[in-house]
């Protein structure tokens, strides 16, 4: 049995059945992606342990300074107290400080180490400063000398100027804290001195029962100190960190750069036909995006070698059935001027259009296989009425019929089905399917088409039957083989080329349903005609596929 147009049908990949599901991946995933979840944790890791290092060792930097502060501000209430209560005052019924009883008690009892402290009396003059009577000079190392009668320079210009523009602004700023002081308010700060160092000062105002005499200030200068140790404590945390960060740098180059690289080399070898797929084995086990993608490359360029080889084998099976009709014809022509008879040169010109006719509806069958695929992924499925598009097809066969044409009868059913795909290739399904089994029809004979909505995964059934002699049992199968023409005797010559029947099957699964073919029985348990039957999901079918 012949069918009447078709095309290729592109081999599935190795191991995958025609209604297999596509392999699914898993959706939830920690940020979207294996590996992008495992580039995020080692970068927020070492991200988390900078901040964690810089917050602990701020608490601590602001837990030591405050600290000192309070401690400060105990010594120097403490020393407020004494001189408030020494009587080192003078004046009745108003009290004043005695300055030089009071600059004489701090440098005979108090003389700290790394303190410095300082008296102003109730006008916010200094009275002492230890830095006066201490052994410990402050300073810096002097420049060694420059030649005698040498200028200044710039630089020792401006420095001299920078310096007394800051000594000038670190002398009001603590005559601002006395000020403050002098109100009655305790002050507690951490500012610069007049080198430039960060200390911690205390000003406390001294008092005779309510009455404010003067402000102690009290400084301690190991800040800087702090600080360092600080930062010193920090370089822990910054080292794991950079271990870390160089430990995720090195974690990609091993388990992302290195593999698409070979990734890259392997389809540089498919592009330059030195292999015709991807094959990496220990790529493809990997549970990430990289054994994702392995597996999708070999996926596809298995679907492609295969692609190539069914081309390969169409074009060749294309050549063969060409051949046949041109070598018919050559022989024809050859023989054509040695016939003596008209009767003799009538029948090699029936033969020559017998041939040319084969030839004609061989090589557009062709040109339809091979649009065909480009035709199904250019058109996007929609809800097709099949009743409509069915009477439609039939009406056509109806009106276009001749008195020695076989009929076909639509059988519709009582309510409307539609189908989600493209009218287009349906409809050539269905013209393929008729012109098969009329070509097959004894004359008298008669055509059905039945359209039915039946249980099951592929509810929508239509059938086309015919009252031909039928298909050999060993051949329900490979009826839908490309270039399969055999047909009973009697049968036209060159009617079919062979294709129409692969066309159904390829259209018909691309639109996520099935054909199948098989014999109708009579009463006598006799062959009474062939039956081609399609399944196909309906439009509001989950499972299907376009």
């Amino acid at each position: 049995m012949a069918s009447a147009t078709a095309t290729a049908k592109v081999d599935l990949p190795v191991g995958r059945e025609p209604d297999e599901e596509p392999v699914r991946r898993p959706r939830f995933r920690f940020g979207g992606s294996r590996l992008g979840g495992f580039i995020l944790a080692l970068n927020l890791l070492s991200l988390l342990i900078l901040f964690g290092g810089a917050l602990v060792l701020n608490e601590w930097r602001q837990g030591l300074i405050q600290a000192r502060q309070e401690s400060l501000t105990v010594q120097a209430e403490l020393l407020g107290n004494v001189l408030g209560e020494l009587g080192i005052s003078r004046g009745v019924p108003t009290p004043e400080l005695d300055v030089g009883e009071a600059a004489k008690w701090l440098r005979d009892n108090f003389v700290p180490n790394g303190q410095r402290v300082r008296l102003y009396d109730i006008n916010g003059l200094p009275v002492i400063d230890s830095y006066e009577v201490t052994e410990n000079i402050p300073g810096q190392v002097l420049p060694p000398a420059r030649p005698a009668g040498t200028p200044p320079s710039g630089e020792i210009a401006q420095k001299s100027l920078r310096d007394a523009e800051h000594k000038k602004a670190v002398e009001a700023e603590v005559a601002a804290e006395v000020e403050r002081a002098l109100a009655g308010e305790p002050q507690t700060t951490v500012r610069r001195n007049e080198s430039g160092d960060r200390v911690v000062s205390v000003s406390i105002p001294i008092r005779h029962v309510r009455q404010v005499l003067g402000v102690l200030t009290l400084e301690a200068g190991n800040v800087d100190e702090i600080l360092d140790d600080q930062r010193r404590a920090l370089v822990p945390f910054a080292l794991v960190a950079l271990a870390v960060n160089l430990l995720a740098s090195l974690l990609l180059h091993l388990f992302v750069a290195r593999p698409v690289l070979r990734l890259a080399a392997a389809a540089d070898q498919v592009r330059l036909q030195r292999a015709r797929a991807i094959s990496l084995p220990d790529l493809e086990e990997r549970k990430d995006e990289i054994g994702d993608l392995a597996r999708s490359l070999e996926s596809m360029t298995d679907t492609l070698s295969t692609r190539m080889d069914a081309i390969e084998r169409f074009a060749a099976d294309v050549s063969h059935e060409i051949k046949n009709p041109l070598t018919s014809i050559r022989s024809a022509l050859e023989t054509l001027p040695l016939v003596k008879t008209d009767a003799q040169r009538e029948k090699l010109t029936n033969l020559l259009q017998q041939d040319v006719r084969r030839l004609d509806r061989l090589i557009t069958d062709i040109s339809n296989a091979s649009r065909l695929d480009a035709e199904l992924s250019r058109d996007r499925p929609r809800a097709i009425e099949l009743n409509r598009l069915l009477a439609d097809i039939v009406g056509v066969y109806e009106t276009t019929a001749r008195p020695d044409d076989v009929p076909v009868r639509f059988e519709p059913p009582t309510q409307g089905l539609r189908v989600a795909g493209r009218d287009g290739p349906l409809g050539q399904v269905f013209r393929n399917l008729i012109d098969n089994a009329r070509s097959f029809s004894p004359a008298g004979g008669e055509v059905r088409v039945v359209l039915e909505e039946v249980e099951g995964d592929l509810p929508i059934r239509i059938r086309v039957e015919d009252q031909g002699p039928g298909i050999p049992p060993e051949n329900l199968e490979t009826v839908f083989e490309r270039f399969y023409t055999s047909r009973p005797k009697g049968a036209a010559f060159g009617s079919n080329s062979g294709l129409g029947l692969s066309i159904v099957r390829q259209i018909v699964e691309a639109h996520g349903g099935r054909v199948t073919a098989d014999n109708r029985i009579g009463a006598d348990g006799q062959v009474i005609g062939a039956r081609f039957e399609i399944g196909l999901p309906s439009a509001a079918s989950p499972g299907r596929r376009s």
